[in-house]
Formats: structure tokens, C-alpha cells, sequence
């Protein structure tokens, strides 16, 4: 299947973070406790949007202007707009290639997208289940929004009550 901003799952995806990764770990340093990769694009046979997520965790996300002006070296921009309490967001790329959440342990943020990741990689059938939604929302998506995916209602319709799900079963499974 492939929508303009929506593809099957490209095995050079983890690559892709790798190199990133370095980057962001050249210019951070000390300041990173973990690094990882997040979101759809970790998720081996997974179609997505061919955005790489980085989640970086570090010790408090207070000083935001640390990290924009730290991060505008590798043209990561801020996005206050889809920033919260929890994760300081960026993107990078025109068209965009990277998303980048900066968090913190005293958060729930990095801890529920790594829980999420790590059980659809183990568990196929729900990866397949997340997969069907994904393509049923990109479906009834108005081509309006199909730019940028990660701002529409439509498309992002019912993955919060399956994140949900997943983050119960794999309460459940500890």
C-alpha cells in the first residue's frame, strides 16, 4: 500500500535512526540519559509514515531553550503547537523526515511510547490489528489532510483507545 505520505515498512528505517542518532548523541552529550527509536518506524512490517521518531530521554526538559537552540544546529525546528508538559517536540526536514521528543523520567511520555513499541514488536496479531486501523482512518482521510498526517483528527481517530489497549495488556503481562 502506498498513500503519498504513507508507505509499507522499509527495512532501512533503523538505519535511517542510527545515523541520526549519532548526531543528536554528538551535539547533546551528557545531557542524554537514553535514546531510542519510537513510533510507527520502529515497528518492523509496520506501514507508516516514513517519519523517523526519536525519543530522547533526559534528566528535565525546564530548560526548552537548551534544546532548541542546541537542536537548531542539526535544523530541528521547536514546535511549541504540538509540545506538552511531557515532551519538548521537533521536526526536521522539508519534507519532514524527523520527529524528535525530548522528555523525562518524571513523565509518562518515554515510558509509554517504549511499552507500546516493545509489544507490538513481540505481538504480531496486534501489530496487524494496529496496521488495519491506520489504513481504515488513511482511508477516510480527505486528501486536504494527507500532508501531514500527524494533524489529522481523522487519521489519529480511535489510536489513542489502542495505545490504551496495548499499554493494559502489557500492564497485565508484567
Amino acid at each position: 500500500m502506498k498513500f503519498k505520505n504513507f508507505t509499507s515498512y522499509n527495512p532501512e528505517w533503523p538505519e535511517k535512526f542510527e545515523k541520526e542518532k549519532q548526531k543528536i548523541q554528538s551535539i547533546l552529550g551528557e545531557q542524554i540519559i537514553d535514546i531510542q527509536h519510537i513510533g510507527s518506524t520502529s515497528i518492523p512490517n509496520l506501514s507508516a509514515k516514513p517519519i523517523i521518531d526519536i525519543g530522547v530521554l533526559v534528566n528535565s526538559i525546564d530548560n526548552i531553550s537548551f534544546f532548541t537552540s542546541t537542536l537548531l544546529i542539526l535544523d530541528y525546528n521547536y514546535r511549541p503547537d504540538l509540545s506538552s508538559p511531557e515532551r519538548i517536540f521537533f521536526k526536521k526536514g522539508n519534507p519532514i523526515e524527523y520527529h524528535l521528543s525530548i522528555a523525562s523520567p518524571k513523565h509518562t511520555f518515554w515510558n509509554r511510547n517504549i511499552i507500546f513499541r516493545d509489544y507490538l514488536r513481540t505481538h504480531p496479531d496486534f501489530t496487524k490489528e494496529y496496521q488495519e486501523l491506520k489504513i481504515k482512518n488513511l482511508l477516510e482521510t480527505p486528501e486536504s489532510n494527507l500532508n501531514d498526517l500527524s494533524s489529522s483528527k481523522i487519521y489519529n481517530k480511535g489510536k489513542g483507545d489502542f495505545v490504551k489497549k496495548i499499554l493494559d495488556l502489557a500492564d497485565k503481562n508484567l
